[in-house]
């Protein structure tokens, strides 16, 4: 039985998306995205706090995060987190943990309360995608 791994992010992106397709029909598209916390410190002090979390987005979330998110872009993500272990070269071990989106929207801008894609199949130039399984990695 699978445990509950799930994590929601509403963010920014903080540079352009990395697209790369490893191996032939694979593609991945990597994200680095800006989250803000507010909060009063015990002073009434305002107080910024920013976390960054990278993500990857798999098949034709991929293709949707390289096409249409830019540096700057308000962003929700959905989806897991996944850690990766390997042995570094003094022998000992490295892991990083990163998301794995599942879901991804691109969010409205606050100052302008335009939306330039909230899903892929709402946008116009799109033909109509087919139901891909989620093994593949595209859940809008």
């Amino acid at each position: 039985m699978n445990q509950t791994n799930s994590i929601v992010v509403d963010g920014n992106l903080v540079k352009d998306p990395v697209f790369v397709e490893p191996k032939t029909g694979f593609k991945v598209c990597r994200l680095s995205v800006a989250v803000n916390r507010w909060y009063k410190d015990e002073n009434g002090n305002s107080v910024d706090k920013v976390s960054f979390f990278e993500a990857e987005a798999y098949g034709n979330s991929a293709e949707f995060c390289n096409k249409y998110a830019k540096k700057g872009s308000p962003i929700r993500l959905v989806g897991r987190l996944q850690q990766d272990r390997w042995t570094n070269k003094e022998g000992k071990t490295d892991s990083k943990v990163y998301i794995v989106a599942e879901h991804i929207e691109l969010l409205k801008r606050p100052e302008t309360n335009e939306v330039k894609a909230e899903k892929p199949s709402e946008l116009p130039e799109e033909p109509a995608k087919e139901q891909v399984p989620v093994e593949e990695a595209a859940v809008f």
